[in-house]
């Protein structure tokens, strides 16, 4: 049963990853997109990751703003250094777990895929992005609840 998983719980509480090179790259390419929209105005993924400030909210204000920019790309950078290895420990998997949600997310809003019909006519690059990304994410969520 657990050879075809892709994260198993070790006793020693490390998570292995089992993760081939192809898919060891999408999550590299994945989250180096996460660190390069944190500071290149001009990718793709920016206005996604840089939402507007609500005065409003306390959250919105410019500390907190500052704040979540730099643990999102802190959890992507960790991604970035830990992707090649065998085993990676709860903090690492929280980091992976976060980038990828924040991957998903920006890919799903840059493309437009907000409605069930919206992935229906998305092309099949797409669709296998956005799929890769959600078995990597159910995966990894169950492996460390």
């Amino acid at each position: 049963m657990s050879k075809n998983r892709i994260f198993i719980r070790r006793r020693d509480g490390r998570i292995e990853v089992r993760l081939n090179e192809h898919g060891r790259n999408l999550v590299r390419q994945f989250a180096e997109d996460v660190v390069a929209a944190e500071n290149d105005i001009d990718h793709a993924w920016h206005r996604q990751l840089q939402a507007p400030i609500d005065p409003s909210r306390d959250i919105d204000d410019p500390v907190s703003m500052l704040a979540r920019q730099k643990s999102t790309a802190s959890n992507a950078e960790l991604v970035v250094l830990s992707v090649d290895e065998e085993f990676i420990n709860d903090g690492e998997g929280w980091a992976w777990l976060m980038t990828l949600q924040v991957a998903l997310r920006s890919l799903a809003l840059n493309e437009g895929l907000l409605s069930e019909d919206a992935l229906a006519k998305a092309d099949e690059g797409t669709l296998v992005e956005v799929h890769s990304l959600q078995q990597l994410l159910f995966e990894l969520a169950e492996c460390l609840s």
